[in-house]
């Protein structure tokens, strides 16, 4: 009966510690949605086909070759995710994946653009919010509770889009912004 007592208390033990990380990395965090009008932005970024898990060592990639090879800081990395994996092969999941060019930083485009794309993503009207980045668990969490609840809210809300979700990752900030183009307003 003691030995019982032992094992109960150390699975008690650890669900809390289970819970305590998962509310660190933001697993109860609040997941609200907002409208936004957003300008364009400068990418930088490789284009990646196959399983989104493995986007960390590109942005990666492209974040250190801007850094040491053109002298070029950048505070947000992003992923551009244009395939459900629920109804995509792993394999053929497409992406582009890489860093936000500074406004400061546009006069380097023409060599950049020698060893990356680069491109304009157009400003617009977005679906976004906010979730807190901690790490790499932060954006497995992110990824488990904001795209659920995304879904829920564009078709609640009545907004369609056929776009790519991006995800920016913001160091400074420790944020992850989920944000989706909308291409038509809430039906009233």
């Amino acid at each position: 009966m003691k030995m019982l007592k032992y094992i109960i208390l150390a699975l008690l033990v650890i669900a809390a510690l289970l819970l305590a990380v998962y509310a660190y990395y933001g697993g109860f965090s609040e997941i609200q949605f907002r409208k936004v009008t957003r300008d364009a932005e400068t990418l930088v970024y490789e284009e990646m086909k196959g399983d989104y898990s493995q986007c960390g060592p590109v942005m990666d990639r492209v974040y250190y070759s801007l850094l040491n090879d053109y002298k070029v800081q950048t505070y947000k990395g992003f992923g551009l995710y244009y395939d459900n994996p629920k109804e995509v092969a792993k394999e053929n999941l497409r992406s582009d994946i890489g860093c936000l060019l500074e406004k400061t930083d546009t006069a380097k485009i023409a060599s950049i653009a020698q060893k990356f794309k680069v491109k304009t993503y157009e400003g617009g009207d977005f679906i976004e919010t906010q979730f807190p980045n901690k790490g790499m668990v932060s954006v497995l969490v992110g990824v488990m509770r904001v795209y659920p609840a995304l879904d829920a809210y564009m078709k609640e809300s009545g907004y369609v889009s056929k776009d790519a979700i991006m995800e920016i990752y913001d160091k400074p900030n420790k944020t992850i912004t989920y944000r989706v183009r909308i291409s038509s307003s809430p039906a009233k």
